[in-house]
């Protein structure tokens, strides 16, 4: 018993003089006399055994370089810069770099850039801090810009080992669902193209400081070493998945039809609809990423017959 109520104290002295203390927080807030910008989507964590969680999901060690996604006031990049070799964190808002200046005074690990992380060149910030070897996303994602962070990192081809980030709880259902589902669409899709994603805590709006007024999750995209599916254009997957979704409540033939994206013919879709072997009727909600990519590559190659055809004289 001693033992334990020792650990216990250990952790909450650990823990006194961080910003994971809410009254450091506030006292720091105070001080600089900050103030939250909606613009950003600011909620600053105040939950020690939260920052425990993600720094253990994401699967830090001492060789790690994070990159850490809007850092804020420091709170989780403190924990960070104890436990990675590097941690290299971004951050827009201009108020904050005086406050991250002083708060992360204690730690050289640490790079902190006063710039907008879709403006920023991660695969040079790769091969600057971590010689182009995989690196590990860390963040508190501000729920408004969320989707383009994720997508952006995943597409631009930086070497990424794993994504942790703290997001709507609503987000990571959607990022982790398959057919059937109401949460299900382009999302789910394109995460589970480039990464698995796992949940791996509910966070409730009392652990930040302001006190969002919905839930938030953690949830860790491991990143595929190779995609699960095989297709031959991956960019028309993308946009049969977008149009399918995008008028959600159509068949899957009429939303592609519909789409200013796709040039196919509406006899093209209905072929490769019945050589895909689902119903004529089937909605886009239903079909799996497999299913998207062999229609992909159905459409591909009946746009490419339709292309060869002579053309024949009136």
């Amino acid at each position: 018993m001693e033992r334990r109520e020792t650990d216990v104290k250990e952790t909450e002295n650990r823990s006194t003089g961080k910003l994971s203390n809410p009254q450091n927080t506030i006292q720091v807030i105070q001080k600089h006399g900050f103030a939250f910008q909606k613009k950003f989507g600011q909620n600053f964590l105040i939950d020690a055994h939260v920052l425990d969680k993600i720094i253990a999901a994401a699967g830090v060690t001492a060789d790690d370089m994070v990159l850490e996604i809007g850092p804020g006031i420091g709170t989780m990049t403190q924990y960070l810069a104890e436990r990675a070799r590097q941690v290299t964190a971004v951050e827009i808002d201009t108020n904050l770099i005086p406050i991250l200046k002083e708060t992360l005074s204690d730690y050289d690990n640490v790079t902190v850039i006063n710039e907008d992380i879709l403006k920023v060149d991660i695969k040079k910030l790769a091969e600057e801090y971590n010689a182009g070897k995989p690196i590990k996303v860390v963040a508190n994602l501000p729920y408004y810009i969320t989707t383009p962070i994720i997508m952006g990192l995943f597409e631009s081809g930086v070497p990424i080992d794993n994504i942790t980030v703290m997001v709507q709880k609503e987000v990571a259902d959607r990022m982790q669902v398959g057919p059937g589902s109401k949460d299900y669409g382009a999302l789910s899709l394109a995460v589970q193209y480039y990464a698995e994603p796992y949940i791996v805590a509910n966070v409730p709006p009392n652990c930040f400081i302001p006190r969002p007024n919905v839930g938030s999750a953690v949830i860790r995209l491991t990143r595929h070493q190779t995609p699960p599916v095989e297709v031959k254009d991956r960019e028309l997957m993308f946009k049969l998945i977008r149009a399918s979704f995008n008028q959600r409540r159509k068949t899957l033939l009429n939303g592609l039809n519909n789409s200013p994206e796709l040039s196919f013919g509406k006899e093209q879709i209905a072929a490769a609809i019945e050589q895909l072997g689902v119903p004529a009727a089937v909605r886009g909600e239903a079909l799996t990423l497999e299913q998207f990519a062999r229609l992909s590559d159905l459409l591909g190659e009946l746009s490419l017959i339709h292309i060869s055809e002579p053309t024949r004289l009136q």
